[in-house]
């Protein structure tokens, strides 16, 4: 494995700073299931991490604040192989999107006006709901005889 991830053209990370943890996978796996740790469990400390900018993680802390613990640091599981190495690297393969991802810039939502037909349509559209509801209620209420 490398000894820097690379997230964007600005973010690297060292692979120092990612913490590896090996565990017994849940599910079946034959006569292996109990004696080889495949599960891996990947933690990056995003809070104090030295290798992004200020602004990277300020936005990573945002971005990520669901998926961050209370010291904010970002847990990543793999399962999925029976081989501990392929765990390793598909975890790093998703630490990689997850924070590419999260440190995309996004365009600024312009604010816009519904055109002319949309309002059209919308106004058409209860028009006919309200003549729907008139024509469901009893004739002879509202009157008294």
């Amino acid at each position: 494995m490398t000894e820097v991830i690379d997230i964007t053209a600005e973010a690297v990370i060292p692979v120092r700073e990612l913490r590896f943890r090996a565990s017994r996978s849940s599910g079946p796996g034959g006569q292996g299931v109990n004696t080889t740790d495949a599960r891996v469990e990947l933690w990056f400390d995003v809070a104090g991490s030295g290798s992004l900018s200020p602004a990277q993680r300020e936005r990573l802390l945002r971005v990520l604040r669901g998926r961050l613990d209370q010291q904010g640091r970002l847990r990543i599981v793999a399962g999925r192989s029976r081989s501990q190495l392929q765990n390793r690297r598909e975890a790093v393969a998703r630490l990689q999107a997850l924070l590419a991802d999260a440190l995309r810039a996004r365009p600024d939502r312009r604010p816009t006006r519904p055109g002319a037909a949309a309002r059209r349509r919308r106004l058409d559209a209860k028009r006919k709901q309200a003549a729907r509801k008139r024509a469901r209620r009893n004739p002879r209420a509202g009157h008294d005889d």
